[in-house]
């Protein structure tokens, strides 16, 4: 494959891509002299914004983009597996998604909903509300992003308790705000030289059979903390999400999803389950939580839910979520016109395009193309994941993580075309996160680079 491809796939799932919307991404020739540069952009970086913020593809300048392709501002082309870490399920300029920006603009920008409302809000509430799983009355709230969702979750379940306790497990990541921070069980690079951070907050191992954390051991430190640490009455939540983002894309066995489901009634606690990354059928079903059957109190969701765009949702039972009084939640940008709007052609293309499907069509085909390499690739250690929020995991012989070699084929895929992204807490996986909208013909070229980036080609 060449890295100077050009041209673009129409959207395989959206027929109505037209020629002039391929022309529109097609490179325009720029005399060498004014043809930026990646190497270029990234010295002024440097010199313009902190280290702090990292940057994972510094040789990577985006340009433009459509469904599944990135360009490059030197013209390369790359597949891309990241969608802006799970935010666009439905692939960079969606059709309807811009249509119905283009729409919203053509009205107003912005009013602040909590100054002047408007009903593209109300409608989103009330197609969330029937969305999340359970049959109880539901409300919905509306912030911008996903550590904002998880901060007013908390606000929320203790407003509703009236506890402080908040409970996470190891790995999990839940933001980058002081809370956020707190709540998450990833020290690298989250917490380093951040402390102190708010208090009443504990970690339990999560339960990860790979690294021999079995869910009656998880069950167990739970037990422990409530004997040691803080009795369950002064528990507002507990916090989980049901497939680890940063933490290392592993699945939350159902039966400990059901046991803290137990846990919470006997308790009095609030169960928030942290959807941001899980949302929005990239596991196979609108939320991952559904797989297990097992109802959250309050869900936080984020990431795809507006295509690009930003948002964010806790959405809850309606006592629940009464519990703040009047102007305790809310926000300058919450639930954001044009935001809103793109929530809803998201929400139209998941329905009509049968994304949920697609999602568990697309994670077997790549599962079944990483466990064939699994038998020639010995770093291979594990295969696992829902629908298409996939991971394959490396370790040397000993059973200890590999996180070099997992960078090599991240090297070795971007040097043909793919661009992939890392996680876990000893940095030894790699996700997959490719937009549910991606042709066949280029999801089938990206297990070709995968592959060989696998085998060290």
């Amino acid at each position: 494959m060449s890295n100077t491809t050009l041209k673009s796939r129409p959207n395989a799932t959206s027929k109505s891509s037209s020629k002039a919307e391929a022309k529109s991404v097609t490179k325009t020739s720029l005399p060498a002299a004014a043809a930026p540069s990646n190497a270029a952009i990234d010295a002024r970086r440097l010199k313009a914004t902190p280290r702090g913020v990292g940057v994972g593809f510094t040789e990577v300048y985006a340009e433009r983009a459509l469904n599944a392709e990135i360009w490059d501002v030197q013209g390369r082309r790359f597949i891309d597996f990241g969608a802006g870490i799970a935010v666009l399920n439905t692939g960079h300029r969606h059709p309807r998604v811009v249509a119905a920006v283009q729409a919203q603009l053509q009205q107003f920008t912005h009013t602040c909903y909590q100054v002047v409302p408007y009903e593209s809000v109300v409608s989103l509430a009330e197609r969330l509300n029937a969305l999340v799983p359970g049959t109880h009355d539901k409300k919905t709230a509306f912030f911008t992003t996903g550590a904002e969702a998880v901060e007013n979750a908390v606000k929320i379940a203790r407003a509703a308790t009236g506890r402080p306790g908040l409970i996470t497990l190891s790995g999990a990541f839940h933001g980058r705000t002081y809370m956020g921070m707190a709540l998450t069980g990833k020290v690298a690079p989250y917490k380093i030289g951040f402390g102190p951070f708010p208090a009443s907050v504990y970690h339990v191992p999560a339960p990860v059979g790979l690294h021999g954390v079995s869910v009656q051991d998880s069950l167990k430190a739970l037990d422990r903390l409530f004997k040691a640490d803080i009795e369950p009455t002064q528990v507002a939540a507990v916090l989980v999400e049901p497939v680890q983002g940063e933490g290392g894309f592993y699945v939350m066995p159902t039966e400990f999803l059901q046991a803290l489901r137990k846990l919470c009634d006997q308790h009095g606690i609030v169960f928030i389950a942290d959807e941001i990354q899980t949302g929005f059928a990239r596991t196979g079903r609108m939320f991952a939580m559904q797989h297990g059957d097992v109802v959250p109190d309050i869900m936080t969701t984020a990431k795809s839910l507006a295509g690009g765009l930003p948002l964010s949702a806790v959405t809850g039972r309606a006592e629940l979520m009464d519990a703040p009084a009047p102007g305790g939640l809310g926000g300058t940008y919450a639930g954001n016109a044009l935001s809103v709007a793109a929530a809803h052609a998201v929400l139209d293309a998941i329905e009509d395009e049968g994304l949920c499907a697609r999602a568990q069509q697309l994670g077997q085909r790549l599962k079944s193309r990483l466990d064939t390499l699994k038998q020639t690739v010995p770093k291979i250690v594990d295969v696992r994941g829902l629908g298409s929020m996939v991971a394959v995991e490396f370790a040397n012989a000993d059973g200890t993580p590999d996180a070099d070699f997992t960078k090599a084929v991240q090297k070795r895929a971007h040097d043909g075309g793919l661009l992939l992204l890392t996680c876990g807490v000893y940095a030894n996986v790699i996700r997959f996160l490719y937009p549910l909208t991606i042709q066949d013909d280029v999801f089938e070229e990206a297990l070709t680079i995968l592959s060989q980036a696998l085998k060290g080609h």
